[in-house]
């Protein structure tokens, strides 16, 4: 009999506090490892996202241009397009990442006629927060990744 209960003691089978602390010490470092880095892709998420309703915005002003053909015809051959004369040339009006204070400089070289667009702009999402300064789409799309001031100052 007492060997029997031996055999059942021995047969039994199950994880050691040991072995439950090693397993949650290693989830732990994993989660320290990769919380940190997960907010770091919310964040340039959300600069993307801004990056991105800017470009929208600048191609909305090449559309303007092209319906409406008043570049230059400002003094200096200089427009600004504001929301008001852009809003219809949006999808859906949708660039809600931007404050509504943007507006876009339309330049026409006087020798080519070549149009040049500037954007500046103040875009917010979350706690991420984007400042354009006379930013073109070149300086957009080429803006290191994380920039939160573009063209870099």
């Amino acid at each position: 009999m007492l060997r029997k209960k031996r055999k059942l003691l021995k047969s039994e089978k199950g994880f050691t506090l040991i072995e439950l602390l090693a397993v949650i010490v290693i989830l732990a470092i994993i989660a320290a490892i990769a919380i940190p880095a997960i907010g770091n892709i919310i964040k340039n998420s959300r600069i993307d996202a801004i990056k991105s309703d800017a470009t929208q915005v600048l191609e909305a002003a090449k559309l303007y241009e092209a319906s409406n053909n008043d570049a230059g015809s400002a003094t200096n051959n200089t427009t600004t397009l504001d929301k008001d004369k852009l809003s219809s040339y949006l999808d859906d009006n949708d660039v809600s990442k931007l404050q509504d204070g943007y507006s876009v400089t339309v330049t026409e070289d006087s020798t080519s006629h070549k149009l040049t667009y500037k954007i500046t702009a103040t875009g917010k999402d979350g706690s991420v927060t984007v400042n354009f300064k006379d930013a073109t789409l070149n300086d957009i799309n080429s803006a290191k990744k994380g920039a939160t001031d573009i063209p870099a100052q």
